[in-house]
């Protein structure tokens, strides 16, 4: 009977929980007809916001993935003098403010900087530009990434990879077809999220480059100019799109059996 009670009254406080979750997302979603989001949909400047924003945080997700994931596995698996220092740098991004991240990035990477002239050699321009939006997500977002990671390395018994170095193979070999694999549920989960905290992202991205406009952007642009019933449809719209993506890569991950 008091087993009975404890889960009753879990369910009342989960319950609580997802219907403050619910609430703001299918009031916005059914605020707007069919027939606006169909319009919205269709005009040139929220579909390339859409678009934009999606493109953008995937590809921000990718680059993190190339150099995150190394980071990952050696904050697992070695020790050395001022570890818990750079992994205290590692989550930095999350707690500055975002809008202060903006200014950040804009002192170390605008066109004057010592940054921002090595990457104008190679043609990349971050103000103003499709490589800050990316630039601007990867920052805010890349700790998802890294300590999802790390944690799914730490599961990973060392004693695999021994087995695995004795038989012959390299460290490579090693990582690349033990830890990665038997990583990849953490890893995977960290790709989300990171992906997931990119499209949110609005503070860095409007310091950084204003124009051309991600969804948030353009939300924000809409509410301060028209107000919330000219806001509110694109919200609405990228949401949606948001909860298909998901549902979609949930489906992916059981069939993929890593849940």
């Amino acid at each position: 009977m008091k087993r009975d009670i404890l889960w009753i009254v879990f369910y009342i406080l989960g319950g609580v929980v997802l219907i403050f979750i619910l609430s703001p997302i299918l009031s916005i979603i059914l605020s707007s007809s069919p027939k606006v989001l169909w319009e919205t949909i269709r005009e040139q400047e929220v579909y390339k916001a859409i678009w934009l924003t999606l493109y953008a945080s995937l590809i921000s997700t990718a680059v993190a993935f190339l150099f995150g994931i190394p980071l990952a596995y050696l904050l697992a698996r070695k020790g050395f003098f001022g570890k818990g220092f750079i992994e205290g740098i590692i989550d930095i991004p999350i707690v500055i403010p975002h809008i202060g991240a903006g200014v950040a990035l804009l002192t170390t990477f605008s066109q004057d900087t010592l940054f921002g002239k090595i990457f104008s050699l190679i043609g990349i321009r971050f103000v103003g530009e499709v490589p800050g939006i990316i630039l601007a997500m990867m920052f805010v977002s890349i700790p998802f990434l890294i300590d999802s990671a790390k944690e799914g390395f730490l599961k990973v018994g060392e004693r695999l990879e021994k087995v695995s170095r004795t038989l012959g193979a390299s460290p490579f070999q090693t990582f690349w077809k033990i830890s990665l694999p038997l990583a990849k549920r953490d890893i995977l989960s960290g790709l989300v999220l990171m992906w997931s905290r990119g499209i949110s992202e609005f503070g860095a991205v409007v310091i950084l480059t204003y124009h051309p406009k991600t969804c948030p952007v353009l939300i924000w642009q809409r509410f301060e100019s028209f107000g919330i019933s000219s806001a509110r449809p694109v919200s609405a719209l990228l949401i949606i799109i948001c909860l298909l993506v998901f549902t979609i890569l949930r489906i992916r991950i059981k069939r993929w059996g890593l849940r």
